[in-house]
Order: C-alpha cells, then sequence, then structure tokens
C-alpha cells in the first residue's frame, strides 16, 4: 500500500490514475450519447500530462536525470534507459500525434477514433509504469 499511498504525491497520482481510468471507461460505455469528441480527447491530453508529471515526481525522474549527467545525487525508481522510460517517450510521440490530428479530423466519428488512440496510449503508458514499479518492489 506504501507504493500507492505512501505520501501525498503517491496518493494524488493514485486517484488521478483511478479517475482518468474511470473517465476513459464511461466515455467508452456512453459512446453512443457522446457528441463532442475533441473536447473529450482534450481531457485527456490535459489531464494524462498532469498524471504524468505526478508519476515522474513520484518516480524521481528528475533525480534519474541528474544522476546519469554528473552523479551528484541517488537515481530515482527506474534508470534512465529502461522499459518503463522507453514505452513512456514512444507512448507520449502517439500522445502527441493523436492531440495533433483531432482537431484537424473533419468526422467526430474520427475525433473518436483519435479519442481511443489517445486514451490507449495514456492507459498502456500507465500501465507499464505501474507493473515496473510493482516488479521493481520484489
Amino acid at each position: 500500500m506504501k507504493l500507492y499511498f505512501g505520501n501525498m504525491v503517491t496518493t494524488v497520482t493514485t486517484l488521478m490514475i483511478v479517475s482518468l481510468v474511470g473517465f476513459v471507461g464511461y466515455s467508452i460505455s456512453n459512446r453512443s450519447n457522446i457528441n463532442f469528441w475533441g473536447r473529450r480527447s482534450l481531457f485527456v491530453l490535459a489531464y494524462g500530462l498532469v498524471i504524468c508529471c505526478f508519476a515522474a515526481a513520484r518516480d524521481g525522474l528528475d533525480k534519474t536525470i541528474q544522476y546519469t549527467i554528473d552523479g551528484s545525487c541517488n537515481p530515482g525508481t527506474f534508470s534512465l534507459v529502461s522499459v518503463p522510460n522507453i514505452v513512456g517517450c514512444v507512448e507520449a510521440a502517439i500522445i502527441m500525434i493523436a492531440a495533433i490530428a483531432t482537431p484537424i479530423a473533419k468526422s467526430q466519428h474520427m475525433r473518436e477514433i483519435w479519442f481511443y488512440v489517445m486514451s490507449g496510449g495514456v492507459m498502456l503508458k500507465i500501465v507499464v509504469m505501474e507493473i515496473a514499479r510493482i516488479i521493481q518492489m520484489f
């Protein structure tokens, strides 16, 4: 439980992840009644970015970068060249492509597809990070 509720940053990050999963799940289950997919994509983009910032602070990504550059502090949770960081970078690129493509899309159907791409990218990024954190504990 310390992994998810050990201090204020981990608690807030956990609650934000749960709320984002709930929002995406609600959007998918209620997709026939949604008229504005662009707004939902914008929310996933902005809220996902905030969650990623909290997760980076939680995992000590700033310490990992500083440790890699000059070794003046202890590293964070993951090394700089690790599966969670590489997957995170790839997923961030996919999310940015979807964020750029969503306003360009002419129809709500295409915006819905880009919402799924963006939501899938955010969810995969979160899942990989959480699995790596759990594995690293053992």
